[in-house]
């Protein structure tokens, strides 16, 4: 292997972590279509904090992982979607 064809590699690796990271990270949008609301609806329940939320700068971002979590313990009995999905498609 060249060293070019290795950097281009290592390169290629670097930016599939990154979209894997990417894609963990919701934007408002993103969680209203997840949760099936009204984006408003969204902004309503980070204006009484009864979403995980954090800020970058004047935007919020969730994490699916917290926004499973939340769906988890806000209705008990209830499997986070990620794994309903996977149950899904497995049968």
């Amino acid at each position: 292997m060249s060293r070019r064809v290795g950097v281009i590699l290592t390169q290629r690796s670097h930016m599939d972590r990154f979209d894997k990271a990417n894609n963990r990270i919701l934007t408002v949008r993103d969680v209203s279509n997840y949760l099936r609301v009204h984006p408003s609806t969204i902004y309503k329940m980070l204006k009484r904090n009864q979403l995980p939320a954090f800020r970058v700068g004047s935007d919020w971002r969730f994490t699916v992982e917290a926004i499973d979590q939340w769906l988890a313990s806000a209705e008990p009995g209830a499997a986070p979607r990620a794994a309903r999905e996977a149950e899904l498609s497995s049968k």
